[in-house]
């Protein structure tokens, strides 16, 4: 078996203030409802298609840019492949964002709670598992109706049953916990 993975990379675009305070660099982005705001994505517009055009040129097929959640927060998303081919993009990822904010006067942090009063930042993965080129999860006789093979409920099961223990994996600072408003 093979395990595949497609990964929803979100982040904030920020500067610093006269005083030093973290900002959003977008001072226009101020949407009460930012999410999916095409004006506060268009003004971002030459950072995410460089950063897309960027993508597809390593042959990810980037497929999504959106305006995320929060007030200055974007999402890029980029096709699955395996694990560990998706977990060396994502460094890679990360890293030319960076590079390509710093470009625009910018700071691209992928920190999961940079501003206490907003939105939080995640990084959604899509996993799948795949034998012979062939999904293992789609079933169309799913007495459920959800289309989903025994193999995919065993999956989503061990997911829930070991959520504690994998927390400490996926959301191992203290900022981690703060995103999902922990106390």
């Amino acid at each position: 078996m093979t395990a595949n993975i497609g990964a929803e990379a979100e982040y904030f675009l920020v500067r610093r203030d006269e005083d030093g305070a973290l900002t959003v660099a977008d001072e226009r982005d101020r949407s009460e409802r930012p999410c999916y705001d095409a004006r506060d994505l268009t003004r971002m517009y030459d950072h995410l298609t460089e950063v897309s055009t960027t993508l597809n040129g390593l042959g990810w097929s980037n497929y999504a840019n959106d305006h995320e959640d929060g007030n200055g927060q974007f999402e890029q998303n980029f096709q699955y492949a395996e694990a560990l081919t998706t977990a060396d993009r994502l460094i890679t990822f990360r890293y030319l964002v960076q590079v390509l904010a710093e470009r625009r006067g910018m700071t691209a942090t992928f920190m999961p709670k940079p501003f206490g009063d907003r939105t939080g930042t995640g990084l959604h993965m899509h996993m799948s598992l795949w034998e012979n080129g062939k999904p293992l999860f789609p079933d169309a006789n799913d007495p459920r109706g959800l289309g989903l093979s025994p193999m995919a409920y065993g999956f989503i099961g061990g997911l829930l049953t070991h959520a504690p223990a994998l927390s400490a994996v996926v959301a191992p600072t203290v900022n981690s916990y703060k995103r999902t408003t922990a106390t």
